[in-house]
């Protein structure tokens, strides 16, 4: 099996330490590679190629979202994980749109963390249940995901579509906010049955995340979304 490699981008470098330890005890996750400013860190990231790109949400020296998309455009096989000191659902929102696949608190624990770096490495978005658990953020999804397919008419001269009618209940039941654990109570089949529907949408759909999939399907005239 071959090792995660990891970056990080902290100023603090007790905090670097403390996750470098945590990775490396791991035995599958290797860093290649640390910064403690934006600058340094685009350029690290674009000479080693993470798999995996662990970012201060609160980084002085720039803003730490700038970087997470700068990262995504030169680097866009890398999974970016937000670490932050304390929840803020602008952040949430704005880390779920530029395609981060985790939003997590320092106060992790390091078991946690090799956790969320092993998921998020075999393109598993746990940003995503985050988003759709709060109310107002799940909102925000909704009206961004109108406003995007507003700009640009359904192709409903498109009939094909490569996904099966499941796979489009799911992605409806996404669209309208509902987490995994929602999907799955509705259509009685299990978290594991919908994260496995999941996993079939995005790679059908050659897209990274489950936002990208439903303005996809959006946009082809698949689902619909009414307005509020």
């Amino acid at each position: 099996m071959e090792s995660i490699r990891v970056m990080l981008i902290d100023e603090h470098p007790l905090f670097r330490q403390g996750c470098r330890n945590a990775l490396e005890e791991a035995g599958d996750c290797t860093i290649v590679a640390e910064a403690s400013e934006s600058a340094a860190g685009l350029d690290l990231a674009k000479l080693h190629t993470p798999d995996v790109v662990l970012i201060d949400a609160l980084l002085s020296t720039n803003d730490a979202l700038e970087l997470a998309r700068q990262i995504r455009h030169s680097s866009p096989r890398a999974a970016i994980i937000m670490l932050t000191a304390f929840e803020d659902e602008e952040q949430l929102f704005q880390s779920m749109k530029l395609g981060a696949a985790a939003y997590l608190l320092k106060g992790i624990s390091a078991d946690d963390l090799v956790s969320a770096v092993r998921k998020v490495s075999t393109g598993v978005y746990i940003i995503n249940d985050n988003v759709l658990s709060r109310p107002t953020v799940a909102s925000r999804v909704l009206r961004s995901f109108r406003e995007m397919t507003q700009e640009e008419p359904p192709e409903v001269q498109q009939v094909f579509t490569p996904l099966s009618q499941r796979e489009i209940e799911i992605l409806d039941y996404i669209a309208r906010g509902n987490s995994n654990k929602e999907i799955a109570k509705s259509l009685k089949i299990s978290d594991q049955t919908v994260k496995n529907h999941i996993t079939s949408i995005l790679k059908k759909l050659s897209v990274n995340d489950r936002t990208a999939a439903v303005v996809h399907a959006l946009k082809k005239g698949w689902i619909k979304m009414d307005a509020d």
